[in-house]
């Protein structure tokens, strides 16, 4: 298999939408290629294998990701989908849907992970501020004032 040249799918959208403009207005097949292909800066080979890209596009419209255009040689095995148009293969890539992840859940009875539990804001990553050690020398001059009280 020799690859020759491929297109997105947002690319071959567009395209398909100007075409039915252009269409609807009433242009000819020769217009319309012309007029594309000063749209989307092609010309020769590469507009010819663009215009049979967007009808390959068109019937596999859903979840399509972009098509191949490929040149099979004889004795390689044509992959699923491909479509032949004049002497190139035009595979279709169809987008995968990202899988959710999967999570364990505890089983029944399991006792929780045991760790490290922080109640409330974490503490400062450079240490505690001027504010909070001076109230923590007042608590613990508090704490050990009423141990020798008792």
């Amino acid at each position: 298999m020799k690859s020759v040249t491929e297109f997105f799918a947002h690319k071959l959208i567009k395209g398909n939408t100007a075409k039915a403009a252009l269409l609807a207005e009433g242009k000819t097949p020769e217009e319309i290629e012309q007029s594309l292909g000063e749209t989307f800066k092609m010309e020769g080979e590469k507009l010819k294998y663009f215009f049979n890209s967007m009808d390959v596009a068109a019937e596999n419209a859903e979840k399509l990701g972009r098509i191949l255009v490929f040149k099979i040689e004889e004795g390689e095995k044509v992959p699923p989908k491909a479509v032949l148009l004049e002497e190139h293969y035009y595979i279709p890539e169809f987008q995968r849907a990202a899988l959710a992840p999967v999570t364990k859940k505890p089983e029944k009875g399991a006792a929780p992970k045991k760790g490290k539990r922080h109640d409330g804001p974490k503490p400062s990553p450079w240490g505690i501020s001027p504010e909070e050690a001076a109230a923590k020398k007042a608590a613990a001059k508090k704490a050990s004032g009423n141990k020798k009280a008792k």
